[in-house]
C-alpha cells in the first residue's frame, strides 16, 4: 500500500499522446521540497494528448517510459512531466483501450498505469463481474512489465486488491502530481526488477535441486562389491545447462566374477538422446546379467535402438570390455567407438586394437561385432572414453587433439604422478583448456585401475 506524499508543484508540460513530442529545451532545475512551496501555487498539469505521433528518441537518450491505458472522454485526466532518477524525462505514450495499448506495448516501455474502469473487449459474463478483469487481462499481456492501478480517489480495498492479483503499485487518480508519479513508477520498475530477479534465483535453485536428484537416478551406480578393480568417472554434457546428453556408460560385477564396463555415444545431443542413452544403458546392464556379452549383447542393444529411437537415423557408437575373473584378461567388442587406452605397469599408455571392428549400432541390419582377446597384465589402467575428449581443437587452427594427442597427454600426466580421479579431471580440464573453452561434445570418461 503507498503511503501519503504531501502535493508539489509538478514540472510543467508532459509528453504525451500515442506520442506526444518531448520539449528540447533543457530539463528545468529541481524544484524545492514540498515545504517551501507556497499553498497558492497550484500544480501545473498538461492533458494527455493522443493526437501527435510518439517522437520518444531524443538528443538526450532514453530514459523510463511510460504506458498510460485509460479511456478519458472528457479529459480530467492529466499527467505531469516527470523526471527520472537521471534527471532525464520520463516518456509518456497513451492508449484509449486494450487493443491500443497492445500495439504501444513495444520493449522500450518500463511501466504501464491502468485505469482500474476500462472495460475488457468482448469480454465475458464473468469478466464484466470482475472489478480487476482489466488488469488480469494486462497482467496477461505484459508479464514483464511493472504496472501501476488507477483507482477512484479512496478506494484503497480496491488499490490494495490489484497489488494482491499483481500489480506493483496503485495510485488514487486525483493524486497524478509528477513527484507522487515519478517516485511510483521508479519504485514499480524496481520492485518488477527485483520480483524478477528473485524467481530466476528461485528457479535456479529448485532447477539445480531437480538436476541433482536426477543425476542420482539417470548416471549409473558402479556394482563392483567384492571386485579389486578400481572405478572413476567424469561426465560434462555439451549442451548449456543440460543434465545428461547423449553419451553414457555403466560398470557392473557378475556373479562369476567378471566385470563388464561399457561406455557409448548416441549421435545427437539432445534430451531425446540423453534419453536413449540411458535406455540402452539400462538394456546393457540387464543383458550382461542375463549372461549376454559380445556379438549376442550388441545385436540386441541394436533391436533395442531401432525400436526406440526417434528417427531412422539416429545410431550409437558403443564399446564393451569384459574382464576375467583373475584380472589379467579381457573381451573387446568395439561398434564404431574408439578404442580404449591402457597403461600397464613399467609401459607406456597406447590403445587397444581396434582393428576388424564393427559398424556402430543403428546402422546396417544383421551386423556383426567380433570380440577380441586382450592381454592386461598383472597391474594397469583402462580407460575409455566417448570422442567429445579427442575432438576439441587445438589453439585457434582446425587441428583436433585426436586418439595420438591423448594418447601423449596421458602419458604425460601419468608420468607426473596422477591417478584415479585426478587423472581424468586433468585430462578431461587439459581437453577443454587445448579447446579454448567448454568442449562443444558431451564427454564421458571413465577409468578402471588393477594394482595387484
Amino acid at each position: 500500500m503507498p503511503v501519503p506524499i504531501p502535493r508539489q508543484r509538478a514540472i510543467p508540460a508532459a509528453e504525451g499522446g500515442q506520442a506526444h513530442a518531448l520539449p528540447t529545451s533543457p530539463a528545468p532545475a529541481p524544484l524545492p521540497a514540498p515545504e517551501a512551496v507556497p499553498a497558492s501555487v497550484e500544480p501545473v498539469r498538461t492533458p494527455v494528448s493522443r493526437d501527435t505521433r510518439d517522437t520518444d528518441q531524443q538528443t538526450s537518450g532514453p530514459g523510463l517510459s511510460l504506458l498510460v491505458i485509460e479511456d478519458d472522454p472528457v479529459g480530467s485526466l492529466s499527467v505531469p512531466q516527470m523526471l527520472d532518477s537521471a534527471g532525464k524525462p520520463i516518456r509518456v505514450r497513451t492508449a484509449r483501450n486494450l487493443t491500443e495499448a497492445e500495439r504501444l506495448l513495444t520493449d522500450d516501455v518500463h511501466c504501464i498505469l491502468l485505469d482500474l474502469t476500462l472495460a475488457v473487449p468482448a469480454a465475458s459474463p464473468e469478466e464484466e463481474e470482475d472489478e480487476l478483469a482489466t488488469l488480469k487481462h494486462v497482467l496477461r499481456l505484459a508479464p514483464r512489465h511493472a504496472v501501476l492501478a488507477l483507482t477512484a480517489s479512496g478506494d484503497t480495498e480496491g488499490g490494495a486488491e490489484a497489488v494482491r492479483v499483481g500489480a506493483q503499485d496503485y495510485l488514487f487518480r486525483d493524486e497524478l502530481d509528477g513527484r507522487l508519479l515519478s517516485r511510483a513508477i521508479r519504485y514499480a520498475v524496481e520492485r518488477k526488477r527485483a520480483d524478477a530477479a528473485q524467481r530466476q534465483l528461485t528457479e535456479s535453485r529448485l532447477r539445480a535441486q531437480e538436476n541433482a536428484r536426477l543425476e542420482r537416478g539417470l548416471l549409473p551406480t558402479p556394482l563392483l562389491d567384492g571386485s579389486p578393480l578400481r572405478f572413476a568417472a567424469r561426465y560434462r554434457p555439451g549442451r548449456s545447462r543440460a543434465l545428461l546428453g547423449g553419451d553414457f556408460y555403466d560398470t557392473v560385477r557378475t556373479p562369476d566374477g567378471s566385470v563388464h564396463v561399457m561406455i557409448g555415444d548416441v549421435c545427437g545431443h539432445g534430451p531425446d538422446e540423453a534419453a536413449l542413452g540411458v535406455e540402452l544403458r539400462i538394456a546393457w546392464r540387464t543383458l550382461t546379467f542375463a549372461g549376454l556379452c559380445g556379438d549376442e549383447l550388441l545385436g540386441t542393444l541394436q533391436k533395442v535402438l531401432e525400436h526406440e529411437r526417434a528417427d531412422d537415423e539416429i545410431f550409437a557408437t558403443l564399446c564393451t570390455v569384459d574382464i576375467a575373473p583373475d584380472g589379467r584378461r579381457a573381451g573387446l567388442c568395439l561398434a564404431g567407438h574408439p578404442a580404449p587406452l591402457i597403461a600397464r605397469d613399467g609401459r607406456l599408455a597406447e590403445l587397444l586394437p581396434y582393428e576388424n571392428n564393427g559398424p556402430a549400432l543403428g546402422l546396417l541390419p544383421n551386423a556383426r561385432w567380433p570380440r577380441r582377446q586382450v592381454e592386461l597384465g598383472g597391474k594397469w589402467s583402462l580407460m575409455l572414453y566417448t570422442d567429445g575428449l579427442i575432438e576439441g581443437r587445438i589453439g585457434q587452427g582446425n587441428q583436433r587433439l585426436g586418439q595420438d594427442g591423448m594418447v601423449e597427454m596421458l602419458r604425460r600426466q601419468i608420468a607426473a604422478g596422477l591417478r584415479g580421479d585426478e587423472l581424468l579431471e586433468a585430462a578431461v580440464n587439459e581437453a577443454r583448456e587445448l579447446n579454448g573453452g567448454d568442449l562443444t561434445d558431451d564427454v564421458a570418461v571413465l577409468l578402471l585401475d588393477r594394482d595387484r
